[in-house]
């Protein structure tokens, strides 16, 4: 049977089939659906869970797997860094049942704090990384992926991106195959314990264990040649592959779809079967490098950008290039100079669509009232990343998921003479801010944290996380407590506000910010989105009772219009919140 699916739904298929039995992951765009998938349609054979943070999931993987199981875990690309600790002595030790982690980057930032290509982390662990181009070959790489790593006792990466995991393709399903072995660690110190003695000869074997790789990378059906016109022969990866076929029907193909270990046989082959050789991949010159490095002469990123996500309306635009003509160039932009020949396929630009917090979302009101005060806001990864846009304009730094706790630790330690003020999420506190919390209360700092609790990992989709109290599977469970953890970590002063209060949310953030200890809020008010309903009527304004002092616009609320001089309330879009009849001075909202 063949149905169309996006490639996260196809990844969540190719776990099914190949007899997966757990999968551990952290929500994060664009890898966010894959257990979602899981969860929904393959929870009779799957047990899925959203864990902490990514380097959890990836333990929990990895015990599942020593213990015999096939399993995968799944995370974006920033996900790998908190995870690279265990993968890095993973590769030492090896796996029993198959293992797979399913990153997705996410070329040109859509959603993102920065750009990464996975590829190099394959390199860096020396283990094997699969690099599929559309939803089929997802599902079929999934069960390489999980057949390479029994067969070869080490863990594997599959790597998407965010048109991989979001497009749609025909996919075609086959049966479920169950892997047969039993669950049973069986102890073997010497294999599974990485101290020194045993590590040193450990790390021969993870050698010894890359060149059988390497061969296999030669003989794997990920990779294959599409001979066509010998003048030009393209050399390609992943979702640049489909854009190389649209854009150059013509040209002869190496598409490689296992990237590390390098095919180094495969591609000597093919470089000398072919006229121009040009190497065409997002993100880094991973391919190119390494290609040169065997002394074939070829062009890439000479041409072909390393920055933002490639498009087939960038390859049109340097098809000269590409092909060889010598009347175009490269400005200091990476912009395309000369007789280029205008592409009809280029559709004019969307208008820009500035972010901002939703109608009704209750961290506006913690932002409004850290705008009465003079302090400094480092801020963290989440919806409240938007604080820092006009008109709430309340967001001075972001670093990291847990670093709104950290930076803020740092800064007062360093002496800064402004207070300081750290702001997480909920799903952020758990996955990796409580570690900062407690620096703040053993090392006797002063911030104040707010932790902005909309009871729901927003951003990425509404999931649950361990202050829920549901898990993936859907099971009610046990609903951990923020200020509860905040008092164990040892900080005297919690207190939890509702945002939408705003007199006494602006009491208690001065009473806090004045304070010479360490303060702990807890914003506490559900993300109108996920609760699918609104808080209240529609509000309106009187309009003889306004006094046009824009006080309500400060809010930065998308139900609030001004047309002309008058402040008017868009009722489709009120999620009647209250918070800008609470900020008006003249009482003329109602």
């Amino acid at each position: 049977m063949k149905t169309l699916l996006s490639g996260n739904e196809a990844i969540a298929r190719g776990a099914y089939e190949a007899g997966v039995t757990l999968a551990a992951g952290y929500p994060g765009t664009p890898s966010t659906e894959i257990l979602e998938n899981i969860a929904a349609k393959y929870k009779e054979t799957i047990y899925a869970e959203w864990s902490p943070n990514e380097k959890v999931a990836f333990e929990v993987a990895a015990g599942a797997s020593l213990a015999g199981a096939r399993v995968i875990t799944t995370m974006k690309h920033v996900g790998l860094n908190v995870a690279a600790d265990p993968l890095m002595t993973l590769s030492y030790l090896g796996v029993v049942g198959g293992f797979v982690a399913v990153v997705a980057d996410d070329p040109g930032m859509h959603s993102s704090q920065n750009e990464q290509d996975t590829r190099h982390f394959a390199r860096f662990a020396k283990i094997p990384i699969f690099d599929p181009s559309d939803s089929e070959e997802a599902k079929e790489f999934m069960k390489l992926a999980i057949q390479l790593s029994e067969e070869y006792c080490t863990p594997v990466i599959l790597r998407s991106t965010t048109r991989v995991s979001h497009s749609r393709g025909v996919v075609g399903e086959q049966p479920r195959q169950e892997s047969g072995r039993s669950i049973n660690f069986e102890k073997n110190p010497p294999r599974f314990v990485p101290i020194p003695l045993w590590a040193r000869q450990m790390r021969v074997r993870v050698e010894e264990r890359i060149q059988k790789l390497q061969q296999a990378g030669t003989n794997s059906p990920a990779n294959k040649i599409i001979r066509q016109d010998k003048t030009l022969g393209i050399i390609t990866s992943g979702i640049a592959y489909q854009y190389v076929r649209e854009v150059f029907p013509n040209a002869s193909v190496l598409k490689i779809g296992l990237p590390f270990p390098f095919p180094d046989e495969l591609i000597k082959m093919f470089a000398a079967s072919v006229e121009r050789l040009v190497v065409i991949e997002e993100l880094e010159d991973f391919l190119e490098e390494h290609i040169k490095s065997l002394g074939i002469s070829c062009i890439g990123k000479q041409i072909i950008p390393k920055i933002g996500e490639l498009s087939p309306d960038i390859l049109i635009e340097r098809k000269n290039l590409i092909e060889g003509n010598i009347d175009s160039n490269i400005d200091s932009n990476n912009k395309v100079i000369a007789n280029q020949p205008e592409s009809k396929n280029i559709l004019p630009e969307l208008p820009g669509r500035p972010p901002v917090l939703c109608p009704g979302c209750p961290h506006r009101g913690i932002f409004y009232a850290l705008g009465r005060l003079d302090v400094i806001v480092t801020g963290d990864i989440g919806c409240y990343s938007l604080g820092v846009f006009p008109p709430l304009s309340r967001l001075d730094t972001i670093l990291c998921m847990g670093g709104g706790i950290s930076l803020a630790h740092g800064m007062d330690k360093a002496g800064n003479p402004k207070k300081i003020v750290g702001m997480v999420g909920d799903s952020t506190f758990f996955h990796s801010g409580i570690t900062g919390l407690l620096d703040i209360a053993y090392n006797k700092g002063r911030s104040t944290i707010i932790v902005v609790d909309n009871r729901i990992t927003a951003m990425t989709g509404h999931q649950d996380n361990p202050g829920s109290g549901k898990t993936l599977m859907g099971e009610a469970t046990n609903e951990a407590s923020i200020e509860e953890i905040g008092k164990a970590c040892g900080i005297k002063n919690v207190r939890t506000v509702d945002p939408r209060d705003f007199k006494t949310v602006i009491a208690v953030l001065k009473e806090a910010t004045e304070s010479p200890e360490a303060w702990l809020l807890v914003s506490k008010a559900p993300c109108p989105l996920h609760l699918r309903q609104s808080l209240g009527r529609p509000l309106r304004v009187i309009e003889e009772q306004c006094r046009k002092c824009n006080a309500c616009l400060k809010l930065g609320c998308p139900g609030l219009e001004k047309v002309g001089d008058q402040i008017r309330i868009n009722e489709y879009l009120c999620a009647g919140c209250d918070l800008c009849k609470n900020v008006c001075p003249a009482k003329a909202i109602c």
